[in-house]
């Protein structure tokens, strides 16, 4: 079982200095910036998730250590930490408590990355158990609460059930942040590679008031006639 210390000790050991700018640039930490103020050690994604998988029997106060570290790749590492730990657990109580234990550490989950790689493998899997937490979180003003109830959407939609999916994305369809507004093209995108027609039905009432940046992502696997025809909808209004 490691310690803060220790864990953090373990991501020093696979940063790379020269990492740190071009993350820090990737993940908008500028003034004024969706990630202003975030701070970064240079660690990559594969690293991380093998210093991750070799803490996640820690305890919860350690994780919620590591989740209050200013350095994105302590949360980020403690996030792939729970995803691990529900992968493992062994029963229904033990997988509500962890995603019970991720919601209240939500203010933690502040970028992009940290959602994308923890929402779907922890409140997605809860969502295919029947456990819908995502209503509240479109309703939040936070960013970063809505995109998980945009992206953990991405489990059920793999595994043919689109209901949750449309209905949030529904919720959130006129948001005003380009993050929002591609997450909800991303998922519309993965609809349409299980069911295309259930992306068209939504596209045919919907493709018209939608912003820009989420209609392109949605057809980005159209044929370019079909793609026009839905852009063409969007020019009319």
């Amino acid at each position: 079982m490691m310690t803060t210390d220790e864990w953090k000790e373990a991501l020093n050991r696979v940063a790379k200095e020269g990492k740190i700018s071009v993350l820090a640039r990737f993940f908008k930490t500028g003034k004024g910036e969706y990630g202003e103020g975030d701070i970064f050690i240079g660690v990559m994604v594969p690293d991380n998730r093998k210093v991750a998988k070799s803490a996640y029997n820690t305890d919860e106060y350690t994780i919620s250590s590591m989740l209050a570290s200013p350095i994105h790749e302590h949360r980020l590492s403690a996030l792939l930490c729970l995803v691990e730990r529900y992968r493992r657990a062994k029963d229904r109580s033990a997988r509500s408590d962890i995603a019970s234990f991720y919601l209240k550490h939500a203010s933690a989950i502040n970028n992009w990355d940290l959602v994308d790689l923890s929402a779907p493998y922890i409140i997605g899997q809860e969502l295919l158990a029947g456990n819908d937490p995502t209503p509240k979180l479109c309703k939040s003003r936070n960013l970063w609460a809505q995109r998980i109830a945009i992206v953990s959407t991405l489990t059920p939609i793999r595994a043919g059930d689109f209901t949750t999916a449309l209905r949030n994305i529904t919720a959130l369809l006129r948001h005003n942040h380009d993050l929002i507004q591609k997450a909800n093209g991303w998922m519309l995108r993965e609809i349409g590679k299980k069911d295309i027609s259930t992306l068209r039905n939504f596209l045919n009432r919907f493709a018209g008031e939608m912003p820009r940046t989420t209609l392109r992502y949605a057809i980005e696997r159209m044929e370019e006639q079909e793609k026009s025809t839905y852009m063409g909808m969007k020019r009319k209004i």
